[in-house]
């Protein structure tokens, strides 16, 4: 298996911490893995700027901090103007379109999806932007299987809005699907 190393920024609220949590958990419980995840924060808890990092591997990791991430997600302009040069090269960059304009050319796997407009279109409400966030990397890479980040949503999401946390992770799924 190929080590994942990816890191997840954005602001505070938008949950790109629980997004990291769940996928880590993902790995840990339902595939037979090993994940660390850790967390930044900005001065702010919420609206600043956000920061995880999660390495996802079939052997021991020694260090639990990403430096050169293989999956770089921004969903962010903060974020991708502070991020994007570290990504690995090859890597694969992840970022909404709404709220990212990609500037620079970096040697990576460009996608600039629409993730915040999708989640609006097909749910209605931004809350479940990162679980949408989470399915459409699903949908671009193997990282887990899906019914795995299904399972621990299962354990992690009130029973009130699992429904509609599952849905964000179909609508994800496709959508990364669309840009594979």
């Amino acid at each position: 298996m190929e080590r994942w190393r990816l890191v997840f920024s954005g602001s505070g609220g938008q949950g790109v911490i629980t997004a990291a949590i769940i996928l880590a958990e993902a790995a840990v419980i339902y595939e037979n893995l090993i994940a660390v995840q850790s967390q930044a924060y900005g001065p702010e808890a919420r609206g600043g700027s956000t920061r995880t990092d999660v390495i996802i591997s079939d052997s021991e990791i020694r260090f639990p901090k990403v430096n050169q991430p293989n999956v770089l997600v921004c969903l962010t302009q903060e974020a991708y103007n502070k991020f994007y040069n570290m990504i690995r090269p090859g890597g694969l960059l992840i970022t909404d379109k709404r709220y990212v304009k990609t500037w620079e050319k970096i040697d990576a796997q460009q996608k600039q999806l629409p993730i915040y407009q999708t989640v609006m279109e097909k749910i209605g409400k931004p809350i479940v932007l990162n679980i949408c966030m989470l399915g459409a990397l699903l949908g671009l890479t193997d990282i887990v299987r899906p019914e795995s980040v299904m399972k621990v949503l299962e354990t992690r999401v009130p029973p009130d809005f699992l429904e509609m946390n599952r849905q964000a992770l179909l609508v994800g799924i496709e959508l990364g699907k669309k840009f594979v």
